[in-house]
């Protein structure tokens, strides 16, 4: 029986067109780039977007950013893009995320309705007993338009929350990357609460913001709009990427032994059509399974206090030697240099 009951996958044409791709080709508009060299090789038509049929898959919106990413000084693009992103004009998903109570109910819509308010990124939310943190995974295979969408997500979060709440509140961002020329972009756009080279892309906050009431909300208005949404979700069968499928999958079994082969069955595939679907999005099956694996060990490492021992234990790795240097391979550190990065306690 498949694990899954369906999924998107980067070909599929989901997205309207004239929300996110339209604001971005409004602001490339602006930015002097016309309407022929923008749309190239994307298989768009103007005249579609503008009239509201269009709906892009997610290679189509790769690459309409791609022709946005020419431009020249256009290093803020991405972060313009995200803060005119959210709560955006989705309808009931827009309203039940501009009438959340508290960034706990802000982040639930997002996360809940991701195809359509975050459709390329996916949030993850991870909350332990001191803070909370929003990872972003790559859901269809961006490749060299990754860093630009980052930006905008991140943007599009810091900027909704800001507004909502009423105050700028204090995010820390961080990236895998390394510090990127524009670096001055972030911090106009996102402060200068900036780290580099982490193992994960993330915005972490105190806990103590997750349940603070933001001014301006209503309970009936959003309860009304989270209903409705949901409704539309089914209604449309809005699924998650076949990427996101794959990450919940491989979290839930990470403690079993796993192949392609096992991971396959559960899906419904032959090993062969998983591994074509997953070159398809610029990724393979041991990519996927070492990031799961990263990050439980992570959250062991963060939330629980486990040492080299204990997470390599409960990974099921043969010794510790070797879960070490998987560990450097998936972070280019190893555990005991990261633990020393980020402040962990000694394990």
């Amino acid at each position: 029986m498949s694990a899954t009951a369906g999924w998107f996958e980067c070909d599929t044409r989901f997205i309207p067109g004239h929300f996110q791709p339209g604001m971005l080709i409004d602001l490339a508009l602006g930015r002097g780039l016309d309407s022929h060299r923008l749309l190239r090789g994307t298989g768009l038509f103007y005249e579609d977007i503008v009239a509201g049929t269009a709906r892009l898959s997610p290679q189509q919106w790769l690459a309409l950013i791609g022709n946005v990413r020419t431009l020249p000084a256009g290093e803020d693009i991405g972060f313009l893009l995200g803060q005119r992103s959210l709560p955006g004009h989705f309808g009931a998903a827009s309203h039940a995320f501009a009438q959340a109570a508290h960034l706990q109910d802000a982040l639930d819509v997002l996360i809940e309705q991701r195809a359509q308010l975050s459709p390329l990124l996916t949030p993850r939310l991870e909350v332990d007993d001191n803070r909370l943190q929003l990872h972003w995974l790559d859901a269809y295979g961006c490749g060299e338009q990754y860093r630009f969408v980052l930006e905008a997500s991140m943007a599009a979060v810091a900027s909704a929350t800001r507004w909502l709440s009423g105050e700028r509140l204090p995010w820390r961002f961080e990236f895998r990357q390394a510090q990127p020329r524009h670096i001055e972009q972030y911090w106009v756009h996102l402060g200068d609460a900036l780290r580099f080279e982490r193992p994960r892309d993330s915005m972490v906050l105190p806990r103590e913001w997750l349940h603070r009431p933001w001014p301006g909300a209503s309970t009936i208005a959003a309860q009304g709009a989270r209903l409705e949404s949901q409704r539309q979700l089914a209604e449309q069968r809005l699924h998650s990427s076949l990427l996101d499928q794959l990450h919940d999958y491989l979290l839930a079994h990470i403690r079993d032994p796993l192949n392609l082969e096992r991971v396959a069955t559960a899906f419904g595939l032959s090993p062969a059509t998983l591994k074509r679907r997953l070159q398809k999005h610029g990724t393979h099956f041991q990519e996927q399974l070492d990031l799961a694996r990263l990050h439980v060990a992570l959250h062991l490492y963060e939330a629980r206090g486990y040492s080299n021992d204990a997470v390599a234990a409960y990974l099921r790795f043969n010794d510790t030697t070797n879960f070490r240097r998987s560990f450097k391979r998936w972070t280019g550190q190893s555990p005991s240099a990261l633990r020393q990065l980020l402040g962990w306690a000694p394990g």
